[in-house]
């Protein structure tokens, strides 16, 4: 794969047959994948051969193999305009996002009740690959109203407050969810799991502010330094992945009667506009309700642990999704068109002024919450005015290690004690599980950072230590 650099964080894969439009990779050279390990940049070519696309096939620097889109990749389908929705440029877990909640207490007043929380949040966070869940739904009629409602229906029914829904992207519900297009299999899975946080790369991490980049912004989220917080990353567990499974399905038996031809039949795809296409945007709109309100409930039984052990506060900074496709409207060719982007391993990143933000974060952008791997930092961010790639940009640090490769490498090692050696607590995990997901399974979340950054993707906001951690 031939890459033309561009700037020191843009590199450009010319178009050529089959693809309609050119690749762009975001991304210093270090953080390219290596072509002989990862394949992702070729997946960065075939999304450009998806009917309808338009600007091009955007890789954010966390880029990294996948179904179908690899992780990290943006792409925007043109609606009026025969563009097609793929659900493998969404993926398994749909609207697996990230949450972060703001204590009214700082790092050196929970320092001596940090094992009593971590207790606490490990009992109260069901987790793993079973069953087991905050909510236990009485019947489908409520199942129906989660995948409806979204954090909507979580806090009318009191598991939570109303700035939870001004802090959450699409005011915590999509709106256009449909629920009986929703498998039955998929509603099997999905029924016993609303609030719980499954298991691989998802988790419940206490954190503080280590450092703050720019003041004013951090404060307008409600960030300051030394304060502690709590990160939730975890998505639709069962029902996502079943929703996507019978989507790809689909797609793959009606491309040949709307003529459509992809290079990889994990790009399975419909026009936006076709009864297949609608199907799926309303399944998996549903299925973002549901991850809303799976993070809503873990917020809430955490707020109660908190209240109980350290008699502390915990308000929503930002709830985002990282895997979704949304029906937006950008300006293309000097234009407003109607696009459904898609978001794979990448999140939105709105700038400051931007309609759909709460009236107090419009002047400074949106939170953008960037997780690293296990032991390492994360990142808040905040859009930027003129952004590339649909205001969007990375989601974490992105993989370099498969899971097998991880724990090959952890071998003869303990991952729990180099992680106790960082005072980081840990809680639930299992020596394979942390095995998984240790830094050197990851890219240095600091320089994929600094790379979006760098390419004009969004701005550093604040940087968060890792204090404890529950994992399935």
């Amino acid at each position: 794969m031939e890459l033309v650099e561009e700037s020191p964080y843009r590199f450009r894969i010319d178009r050529h047959d089959p693809m309609r439009v050119p690749g762009v990779v975001f991304a210093s050279r270090s953080l390219l994948p290596d072509a002989g390990e990862d394949r992702s940049l070729e997946q960065v070519a075939n999304v450009a051969t998806l009917p309808g696309i338009v600007d091009a096939s955007y890789a954010m620097p966390d880029v990294h193999w996948g179904y179908g889109f690899p992780i990290g990749g943006v792409a925007a389908t043109d609606v009026a305009h025969g563009g097609v929705v793929s659900p493998g440029g969404v993926g398994f877990d749909i609207s697996c996002g990230v949450r972060l909640l703001a204590a009214d207490t700082d790092r050196d007043g929970l320092r001596s009740r940090l094992d009593a929380l971590m207790d606490g949040l490990g009992e109260a966070t069901p987790r793993g690959m079973g069953r087991g869940a905050v909510w236990h739904l009485s019947n489908r009629a409520e199942l129906d109203a989660v995948l409806r409602g979204g954090s909507r229906y979580a806090v009318e029914r009191g598991f939570g407050v109303q700035r939870d829904l001004e802090r959450c992207e699409d005011a915590g519900a999509v709106g256009d969810a449909d629920p009986a297009r929703v498998s039955e299999r998929a509603i099997e899975r999905g029924a016993r799991q609303v609030g719980s946080l499954g298991s691989g790369n998802h988790f419940l991490e206490v954190q503080a502010v280590d450092e703050v980049y720019d003041d004013a912004v951090a404060t307008a989220f409600g960030l300051r330094p030394g304060q502690v917080c709590v990160m939730i990353h975890c998505g639709s567990r069962g029902l996502g992945h079943q929703i996507c499974t019978d989507y790809v399905r689909k797609m793959e038996q009606v491309m040949a009667r709307h003529g459509i031809e992809v290079p990889d039949r994990q790009l399975a795809c419909a026009p936006v506009s076709s009864a297949e296409g609608r199907a799926y945007l309303g399944a998996m709109a549903a299925a973002a309700n549901y991850a809303r309100a799976n993070r809503q409930l873990l917020a809430d039984a955490a707020r109660k642990v908190f209240a109980r052990v350290t008699g502390s506060r915990l308000d929503l900074v930002y709830d985002i999704s990282h895997n979704l496709a949304k029906i937006e409207t950008h300006d293309v060719d000097g234009a407003p068109r109607a696009l459904c982007v898609h978001r794979k391993g990448a999140t939105r990143a709105l700038p400051p002024g931007h309609d759909e933000l709460p009236d107090d974060l419009r002047d400074v952008g949106q939170p953008v919450l960037i997780p690293g791997s296990m032991g390492t930092g994360s990142y808040v961010l905040t859009g930027v005015p003129g952004s590339p790639a649909f205001a969007s940009t990375c989601h974490g640090a992105g993989r370099v290690q498969s899971r097998r490769q991880a724990v090959r490498s952890e071998r003869g090692l303990d991952p729990r004690a180099q992680l106790e050696e960082q005072d980081i607590a840990v809680r639930g995990a299992s020596r394979r599980g942390l095995a998984e997901e240790m830094p050197a399974a990851y890219k240095d979340v600091s320089a994929v950072v600094a790379a979006a950054e760098g390419a004009g993707l969004c701005r550093k906001v604040a940087r968060l230590v890792p204090l404890g951690v529950v994992k399935g």
